[in-house]
């Protein structure tokens, strides 16, 4: 049996008539640069998310920087967040002139709330949680400390599409959410893609002017700021709006194959995703720790599995990132939890007898 990590063609095939009439239409009217899908899917966005106002744009990245710079993000400012992450997040920072502060996390792979407060300075002018691997950190305690201390609370749900924190949507719940539609996400496009969202009239008209080189709608030639070019493309927008309706009953059956796991996976010494009380879990990666995890991947390998790892170098120990002088030991539950985390193949698609070879084949390397 040979199962890849995300199969993208069946999720394809599964939607294929309404995705390839989508493309049809933009290609006949050939509206290419905003325009029709793209407001649409703002629209659409916005109403899934519960927020007022959703803004496209070409990546998560781009999304994140935006949202940081509407924000009032200037450089020598410091945004706390996690140094267990995609290094876009911190990245993101870094290009709007400001120092990440990174704070470790805890069980559930999500930035520890309990220690944000005691990185807070002078200069502290956001808190930047991430909600990894598709479950939200703890809010509500990321806000009172963001409403004690003046402080911006910029959402990086880029793996969270459809995440819920004590009923809201990930993304809805600070000042700003980011969002990425790479292709592999819950919600994906067919390339590159993002989104801001935001409850915020006068952010989410900084952003809609940053995307576009700086104009308003309708202004083809009057630039207001100095802005960039990080707009969502027609045919992504198009994609999006066909998947977006389906994406309730795609997560709904992760979170189903995310309970196979648990349950195939008892017995092999492996620690199974902790689900926090206030979250709605929907499984953008399924991720396991166990020891010989490098062992296991390659085991898993010669099985026809294909296995992948989120992620194994904490952000602190990047070499992009050795200028802020941090070192090994400063964030221990990131540094050991990297060690020996292993993201098992996880997709809507994904059937029950794969998912219990995958756990068949993780047994038999533990018993070795």
């Amino acid at each position: 049996m040979k199962i890849d990590f995300v199969d993208l063609k069946r999720q394809y095939l599964s939607i294929k008539e309404g995705i390839d009439a989508a493309i049809m239409d933009v290609l006949n009217k050939t509206s290419y640069i905003m325009g029709e899908n793209v407001l649409k899917f703002q629209e659409e966005f916005s109403g899934f998310c519960g927020a007022k106002y959703a803004i496209g744009v070409n990546s998560g990245s781009a999304a994140l920087q935006l949202s940081l710079i509407a924000a009032g993000i200037k450089p020598g400012d410091e945004v706390i967040t996690t140094p267990f992450t995609f290094i876009a997040t911190a990245e993101a920072i870094s290009n709007v002139g400001a120092k990440p502060v990174f704070v470790d996390i805890d069980k559930t792979y999500n930035i520890d709330a309990a220690k944000i407060e005691d990185a807070i300075t002078e200069k502290t002018k956001a808190i930047l949680p991430v909600h990894l691997y598709g479950q939200c950190a703890d809010m509500d305690t990321i806000l009172e400390i963001a409403k004690k201390h003046k402080l911006k609370v910029i959402e990086d749900a880029c793996q969270a599409h459809g995440a819920e924190y004590k009923g809201r949507k990930a993304g809805s719940i600070g000042d700003v959410g980011c969002f990425s539609f790479y292709p592999s996400k819950n919600l994906g496009a067919y390339g590159d893609g993002g989104m801001v969202i935001t409850n915020n009239e006068e952010i989410a008209n900084k952003v809609a002017m940053l995307r576009d080189h700086g104009r308003s709608l309708g202004e083809k030639y009057k630039h207001s700021k100095i802005g960039f070019n990080e707009r969502l493309d027609a045919i992504q927008a198009a994609v999006l709006r066909v998947k977006l309706g389906h994406l309730n009953e795609w997560n709904e059956k992760r979170i189903k194959n995310a309970a196979l796991y648990t349950q195939f996976l008892k017995g092999t010494g492996s620690i199974t995703p902790l689900e926090a009380s206030y979250a709605k879990h929907i499984y953008h990666l399924y991720v396991i720790r166990i020891k010989g995890r490098d062992k296991l991947q390659e085991y898993l390998k010669n099985n026809g599995i294909s296995a992948v790892i989120h992620y194994p170098i904490p952000l602190h120990l990047q070499p992009a990132y050795c200028f802020l002088r941090y070192k090994k030991g400063d964030f221990p539950v990131a540094e050991e939890y990297s060690s020996d985390i292993i993201s098992l193949p996880m997709f809507p698609e994904l059937k029950k007898e794969e998912i219990e070879f995958i756990a068949g084949k993780i047994k038999e390397f533990s018993k070795k």
